[in-house]
């Protein structure tokens, strides 16, 4: 009887659990045809979801890569820009051009389609060019900021310093240290964690870019803070430069406008300030100009601002018949 009472209490179990699991599967039937209702047509709004994504990738990638490419070949076209400055102008272009081609284009398929779509191998040929030209790039506006610092804050020593040899150099060093941290550690399992490289082998659709700490340390002071701190501080100096030099040319425009006024005072009481005589109690009053200053004198008619062409001049226009004044040997001036 135990045995039996046994039996059909486990029997009963059963059915309850039957009937449970009946009445689930039957709630979400309901919800399923709910949700159909509520949203008869989801297939429309994903593929303009998707169609709006794929137009605004395109844009970004299209404008990255033809602006990159202009600036390129405005570079080689015309002799004037070719300067050792736009050396770093052209590197940087095509670098940002490659950022476009090789790394945001692989970023955009996994947005649309929403999986990895090109493998175990490809997944680490892309995370290593993302890292790479992303660094390079950063790397050469740490050049570009050193560039305009010997430029601008040390003009002399800019010829001898950024020859053409040293901007090879440094060129060659911004194209060959990304590879250092993108490839070489990418490759070889570096990077990441054991546990990510385990997700990796069970999951192939999936592609993320999980790093350790170390690497994350030693990637993040290469390609963003060394650089940065760098950047930083030659434009800071830079900027003060440029405030010294403005309150100097500040200075000296100040001076030049105050030297031209006082120039044009001079020359205006010069021209205008000349001789007047007039006749007073029967002698002649001469107003001269003697460095700067008036002065006048009664009874001598001596004109030290007269130059010789107005002696000339009034030699030649004496009247001969009836002249009024003569020139005496003393140089004064007499009544007839």
């Amino acid at each position: 009887m135990i045995v039996n009472a046994m039996a059909s209490f486990s029997a009963t179990t059963t059915s309850i659990n039957l009937h449970v699991s009946m009445l689930q599967n039957a709630t979400l039937q309901n919800k399923t045809n709910v949700t159909t209702i509520e949203n008869p047509h989801p297939d429309w709004a994903d593929l303009l979801l998707l169609i709006v994504k794929g137009f605004i990738f395109s844009t970004i990638i299209i404008s990255a890569i033809l602006g990159n490419a202009l600036v390129i070949i405005s570079v080689h076209r015309h002799r004037k820009l070719r300067v050792i400055t736009n050396y770093y102008v052209v590197s940087l272009a095509m670098a940002d051009m490659l950022v476009a081609l090789c790394a945001m284009t692989f970023n955009a398929s996994v947005a649309l389609s929403g999986k990895w779509l090109f493998g175990y191998f490809m997944c680490d040929v892309w995370n290593s060019l993302d890292v790479y030209f992303s660094t390079a790039s950063i790397l050469h506006l740490c050049c570009i900021s050193v560039d305009r610092y010997y430029a601008i804050v040390r003009p002399l020593e800019y010829p001898i310093t950024m020859t053409h040899k040293t901007v090879s150099f440094m060129l060659a060093n911004v194209w060959i240290l990304p590879a250092l941290i993108s490839f070489t550690p990418i490759f070889l399992g570096w990077y990441t964690t054991e546990q990510h490289k385990i997700d990796r082998l069970s999951n192939p659709n999936m592609c993320e870019f999980v790093v350790n700490k170390y690497y994350a340390i030693i990637s993040s002071s290469i390609s963003f803070w060394i650089p940065g701190i760098v950047m930083i501080t030659m434009y800071c100096r830079i900027y003060k430069e440029a405030v010294r030099q403005r309150k100097a040319l500040t200075r000296t425009s100040s001076n030049i406008i105050l030297n031209s006024i006082h120039q044009h005072r001079t020359s205006y009481r010069d021209r205008y300030c000349e001789h007047y005589l007039h006749p007073s109690d029967g002698e002649l009053t001469t107003v001269g100009q003697i460095n700067g200053r008036r002065s006048t004198s009664s009874g001598s008619a001596v004109s030290y601002g007269t130059t010789t062409t107005e002696f000339n001049t009034a030699m030649n226009t004496r009247d001969n018949s009836k002249a009024a004044t003569e020139l005496n040997v003393n140089g004064k001036f007499s009544v007839e």
